[in-house]
């Protein structure tokens, strides 16, 4: 006897369980919104309770009514013949799907289908089924949509993702069925892949979906419960013989030769999770787990050549970790799977887009899905090996970075947004291209927030790209905001055409204390880069921290010490990574010292020394606290050129105090200013865009305001980037003083 049959599943997956079904040879299927339903036999039913690696549940249609309050709910709920179903000794439970009128909570709702079932028993038998939410001998289904109501018996009892072999769980695990779809939308199993990899493979669940595929596993073999399993239709025989069958196919599966398949985490926590998932599902002598971080990943078949996929689910800073500290993470993925895994095939499955530009790849395939809540993407890669023995991204170009939905080289797949930035970033190419050519300017910044909607800084270094993202505020949509990233890459993609490994994303933020210093632990490696400016060499760092170790806003800084610094002693305080030093020295300095607390950039700092040739006793690197040197009155030394440009706010523990510079300018100058010839200048920077120089200061000495003519073209939209004073001892010059700026 045919009968009607309602399949569940996860958004996104109706189209793929629909073709499962037909693979099934289950007869008169429909696919609809969150399933597909079918008209065929139990056995048939209990075929898709076995064999489906993509339902939810299987629901059998017991009454469909129109309900206009709650009483047409309980009434309906009544007429039903349950003593046809079950037993008045079984437990039940009612879950309510939807509202509707009278109906206002599924919870009320679930309540007044339970009061209509149990008092149908009740005035029938004189006995009424008790309620247990868990593990209930029956489950009712009720779905509320239109102004009516159908009532259903769930074949399937607990949801079919539910397989049996989670022992233990992971942060943010996928759900059995989502990871049996992402690795069917990836084409697995397939005789073309001879190994599957997962390098962050979590609890191991995309592991073991694929090895019961690889082997022809059903995957509800292994479940102890089912929904009909109380049912008084149940036919035990029909049943039992569908699972001989399954056992049988499961040990035909299991002799032959499977794929290698292998996974690997970071962290031996969750190995040791994936070691007893996958004993439990019994497949531990054809999965290998390791523990392993990312960068270390190499391919299983280096030699033979032989194809396979690499398929992953990498955290994406909804429940796990933050964005920006993800973004290295994506980074080293995109690296390793180019450098190891050529002639492979490539599924990422994440929620965040933005992160996924962080590959340097570009997707032939996307498949929209979604992770419980979160709208989510697959993406696929052919990834294959160059003529110079480079691994790239089918789809990807020399010129055009290969991304998640760049253009390719066609102004036509840019949106409105990313063609309108697109617009600016040539508009101020051409203002600035006469001066770059003159100057032979090769590091600038190219565009600071020029439309607002756009909220981030493009610097070009040579050939690389480092976008900053200004930090949005709280009232702005967080989707909004990545929306727009999306389309700052698309533009950046398409005006500036930056290799793939030369576009670099960070998020711009206040730092404080020791956060000034920290990595941003994409590797020390990664993004290093060599730049000249007037001739002179610097080592930027597009990757491995906050800022790139050269700021472009103090190039006039650097270009006047270049015409003072001639035979005179320099003294550069906060010295980062020493650029101003290397000008100085270039320029004719007699000898200099450069001082930093931190041991990073005076390293740094050494290896611009020597990008440029300077290796001499005459000028010397001090690590220390420079609030404290100055404070007990340096080294003794006078100096006729300082530089003194602090952070804004510092709080590190290495330091004695608390570093503010709107208030404690005033003293650093005047401890600094007892350390210059008389004949010499101080020249005090500061990025604090609200500075106010202390009315002290302006009457003590000589000062003059020289911030405007600290500003290159470059820097022009925005000319409070920072405030540059020169400072002498003696009375204020008169007229040239501006403490208001």
């Amino acid at each position: 006897m045919l009968s009607e049959y309602f399949v569940s599943c996860p958004r996104g997956l109706e189209g793929v369980l629909y073709e499962e079904l037909k693979e099934m040879d289950i007869l008169n299927i429909r696919e609809t919104v969150a399933g597909v339903g079918f008209r065929d036999s139990l056995e048939s039913a209990y075929k898709v309770c076995l064999w489906s690696r993509l339902a939810n549940r299987v629901l059998m249609p017991l009454h469909t009514f129109a309900v206009a309050n709650a009483d047409d709910l309980y009434q309906g709920a009544y007429d039903i013949d349950w003593l046809q179903h079950f037993d008045v000794e079984a437990t039940i439970v009612v879950d309510f799907v939807g509202t509707g009128p009278g109906i206002d909570h599924t919870q009320f709702g679930a309540q007044r289908v339970k009061d209509g079932v149990v008092d149908r028993f009740r005035d029938h038998t004189g006995q009424r089924p008790d309620v247990q939410t868990r593990a209930p001998d029956i489950r009712i289904n009720a779905r509320f949509a239109h102004d009516k109501v159908t009532l259903s018996l769930d074949l399937s009892g607990d949801s079919l993702h539910r397989r049996g072999y989670r022992k233990v769980n992971t942060g943010a695990p996928l759900k059995e069925n989502l990871a049996a779809a992402l690795l069917i939308r990836a084409g697995w199993p397939d005789e073309q892949y001879a190994a599957l990899v997962d390098p962050m493979c979590g609890s191991g669940t995309l592991l073991i979906e694929a090895a019961m595929m690889a082997a022809d596993i059903a995957p509800g073999l292994s479940r102890e419960r089912y929904g009909f399993t109380c049912w008084s239709g149940h036919q035990v025989d029909l049943w039992e013989a569908l699972r001989d069958e399954a056992r049988h196919r499961r040990e035909r599966g299991l002799a032959k030769r499977l794929p290698v398949i292998r996974g690997y985490d970071n962290d031996g926590k969750t190995v040791r999770a994936a070691d007893t998932n996958i004993s439990a599902a019994g497949l531990s002598q054809y999965i290998g787990v390791t523990r392993q971080a990312l960068e270390e990943l190499h391919n299983p078949l280096p030699e033979s050549g032989a194809r396979g996929l690499l398929i992953t689910n990498p955290p994406y800073g909804a429940r796990m970790g933050d964005e920006g500290e993800l973004r290295p993470l994506y980074a080293s993925l995109g690296a390793v799977l180019k450098k190891q895994f050529a002639g492979w095939r490539a599924a990422v499955f994440s929620a965040n887009e933005t992160l996924c530009f962080e590959l340097g790849l570009r997707s032939d395939r996307q498949y929209k899905l979604f992770n419980g809540a979160l709208p989510a993407r697959l993406l696929l890669f052919d990834v294959f090996a160059d003529q110079r023995g480079i691994s790239v991204s089918t789809g990807s170009s020399a010129n055009t970075p290969a991304t998640t939905s760049a253009p390719k080289n066609s102004e036509e797949s840019l949106s409105t947004g990313a063609t309108m930035l697109a617009n600016r970033l040539r508009k101020n190419l051409r203002k600035l291209r006469n001066w770059l050519r003159t100057e032979s300017i090769e590091s600038y910044r190219l565009y600071d927030a020029d439309l607002p909607e756009y909220a981030v800084a493009i610097d070009c270094y040579g050939d690389a790209v480092h976008v900053q993202e200004y930090a949005p505020p709280a009232s702005v949509d967080q989707d909004a905001a990545k929306r727009r990233i999306v389309e700052v890459r698309q533009a950046v993609a398409a005006v500036l055409k930056p290799q793939p490994n030369n576009l670099f994303f960070k998020e711009r933020k206040q730092q404080r204390g020791e956060e000034q210093y920290r990595r941003s632990e994409q590797g020390s490696g990664a993004g290093v880069f060599t730049v000249q400016e007037y001739g002179l060499r610097f080592e930027v760092s597009m990757a491995a921290y906050l800022d790139t170790g050269l700021f472009l806003d103090h190039r006039p800084v650097r270009r006047m010490l270049t015409n003072i610094c001639q035979a005179r002693r320099f003294l550069n305080l906060f010295c980062y990574t020493a650029s101003a030093t290397v000008c100085a020295v270039a320029a004719g300095a007699s000898t200099s010292l450069s001082i930093d607390m931190s041991n990073t950039y005076l390293d740094w700092a050494k290896r611009n020394f020597a990008l440029n040739g300077i290796d001499s006793p005459q000028h010397r690197f001090l690590r220390a606290d420079c609030l404290a040197w100055l404070a007990k009155g340096g080294d003794g030394v006078s100096y006729d050129v300082i530089f003194l440009d602090p952070p804004t706010f510092s709080n590190s523990k290495k330091m004695t105090d608390v570093l503010d510079i709107q208030k404690d300018h005033e003293k650093l100058i005047r401890q600094a200013v007892t350390l210059l010839t008389e004949d010499g200048v101080l020249i005090f920077s500061t990025n604090l865009r609200r500075f106010k120089m202390a009315t002290g200061v302006i009457d003590d000495f000589a000062t003059e305001n020289i911030s405007a003519q600290t500003i290159d073209p470059d820097f022009a939209r925005r000319p409070n980037i920072h405030h540059c004073w020169t400072i002498r001892r003696g009375r204020s010059l008169g007229g040239k003083s501006d403490a208001g700026q």
